[in-house]
């Protein structure tokens, strides 16, 4: 079978395609042949070797992640034989593949007639946008800014906001395509995040301040999303996609702020229950057509540098898909 592997830091020049054995899936484990793959924009900054890998450790040659939708084909020992046959989606450590390896407790039934951007949504992308909303406490009517609202999480997180009784959504993204976007999947107000006054912008749609700030990009826009914060507001730190973690000063949460991080594999280990009935609240989202996953662009297996490209020129609108 082909899959994708790098074997040394680099641009999207060092992904390789390989030929590689089947995977056995073991204990717990069933074998999926995928029909599309979601790709994931943190692969961009491990595969450059940025500071992020380091909460990521692998070792080369490193595979790519992404979820999965597809159909089992063969089930590990003592895993359910039922299994096979169904169509699925899972989060993989190791996804561009044309087979690939997933976790069976954490397998997504897919509904019939649910498109494959949407059912790949549900086991990773999905349930972090409701994660970090849950981790910020977002209480009916309140405001909520939340940035990189054109990504792939960032879409998922406007709409589930909507869902959840925010009052008001203000989103920001880069550029006037991304904030129609954004609007288009239910934002109320778009700021472009590139303008210098982005906050000053924030601050007069929102006099009393944001109640709750979601954040995935780190660095600066973390900074200053703190001074937008209305007394008692929380913001929920959960990626560095500037490539800066960033860092709040103490002093800062004197007047009133909180701030705290939200990791889905965290929460998972932490309550694996909730976890599984956030999974099984998102599907009945999704059924309903309440949660819908827009596919910016549908590439081949052999396209994934090209995939990569696309991912860090910010370009995209929602998802990218890989289809083997």
């Amino acid at each position: 079978m082909r899959r994708i592997r790098y074997h040394s830091y680099g641009g999207p020049e060092v992904l390789a395609l390989e030929e590689a054995p089947v995977p056995v899936p073991e204990a717990g484990q069933v074998l999926i042949r995928p029909e599309a793959i979601g790709a994931n924009f943190v692969d961009t900054q491990l595969r450059r070797g940025m500071a992020q890998a380091e909460l990521y450790p692998r070792p080369f040659p490193r595979p790519l992640t992404g979820d999965v939708v597809g159909t089992v084909e063969a089930v590990g020992p003592g895993t359910d034989p039922g299994l096979i046959g169904q169509r699925t989606a899972a989060a993989c450590e190791d996804a561009f593949c044309d087979l690939v390896v997933a976790d069976a407790q954490w397998l997504v039934p897919v509904p019939d007639g649910l498109d494959a951007g949407t059912a790949g949504a549900l086991p990773m992308v999905a349930p972090v946008a409701l994660g970090v909303l849950r981790a910020g406490r977002l209480a009916h009517g309140e405001t909520v800014l939340v940035h990189s609202a054109a990504g792939a999480i960032g879409h998922l997180t406007v709409q589930l906001a909507k869902v959840l009784g925010a009052g008001t959504v203000i989103a920001t993204a880069g550029g006037a395509a991304k904030l129609d976007f954004a609007r288009a999947h239910g934002a109320d107000i778009g700021i472009d995040y590139t303008d210098e006054d982005w906050p000053e912008q924030v601050r007069a749609a929102a006099p009393g301040g944001v109640d709750v700030v979601l954040d995935a990009a780190g660095g600066d826009i973390l900074r200053r999303s703190l001074d937008v914060l209305a007394p008692y507001g929380r913001l929920v730190a959960y990626g560095a996609a500037s490539g800066e973690l960033g860092s709040v000063p103490v002093a800062d949460l004197f007047a009133l702020r909180s701030v705290t991080g939200f990791s889905l594999l965290a929460a998972r280990a932490a309550a694996p229950e909730q976890a599984r009935k956030d999974l099984a609240e998102l599907t009945g989202y999704a059924i309903r057509g309440l949660l819908r996953t827009a596919v910016h662009a549908r590439l081949p297996l052999t396209g994934a540098a090209e995939v990569h490209r696309l991912l860090e020129s910010r370009a995209q609108q929602g998802r990218i898909l890989v289809v083997p």
